[in-house]
């Protein structure tokens, strides 16, 4: 997949607060979701779950499909993510806009390019708590973009939200092997 920028090619996100997933308030005039789910304990817990958010396995296993053509979520790297409605297969082009990895934090959050149903952010980090807690906390602010999407109002929010909680109790399972 080429690069959504690049020194010929003008910036396709689709919203203009890329990376404000970072911090809290998020961005007004957008649906927000925050969900925090508790997927172990300790260090290696921490790094196995790291792991499985940035190199695509969390999102793969939760059913959604992945195209990219790095092996690990890479700021500024497109990736085609592939949602499922029974049996439609609804495309939605991202871009990853940020990426952190550090003693305490890894995760990543992608942005919406031309075509993807909503317009916003979405960021999914597992933090090592103070405790040795690990924790993946999902955070995005999103509104429709498409005909569909608005036509499904508060749906949308409602699939969003059992999205997260759905990636926790993934990532609990994948970081526990």
């Amino acid at each position: 997949m080429a690069p959504a920028h690049g020194p010929d090619a003008p910036a396709r996100l689709t919203y203009p607060e890329v990376g404000a997933t970072r911090r809290w308030p998020l961005p007004a005039g957008y649906h927000h979701l925050r969900v925090r789910t508790r997927v172990g304990h300790g260090r290696a817990v921490f790094e196995a779950a790291g792991r499985a958010v940035m190199d695509w396995r969390m999102h793969r296993a939760v059913g959604v499909s992945i195209r990219t053509g790095v092996p690990v979520a890479t700021a500024g790297e497109p990736v085609l993510v592939g949602l499922r409605a029974g049996r439609l297969r609804l495309p939605a082009p991202c871009e990853v806009v940020w990426t952190v990895a550090d003693e305490e934090r890894i995760g990543f959050a992608y942005g919406t390019l031309t075509g993807h149903p909503e317009h916003g952010e979405e960021s999914f980090v597992v933090s090592l708590e103070p405790d040795g807690s690990v924790v993946l906390t999902v955070t995005a602010f999103s509104r429709p973009a498409a005909w569909f999407s608005r036509a499904c109002g508060p749906l949308v929010p409602l699939f969003q939200r059992a999205y997260a909680r759905r990636c926790g109790s993934v990532l609990r399972r994948l970081a526990a092997r």
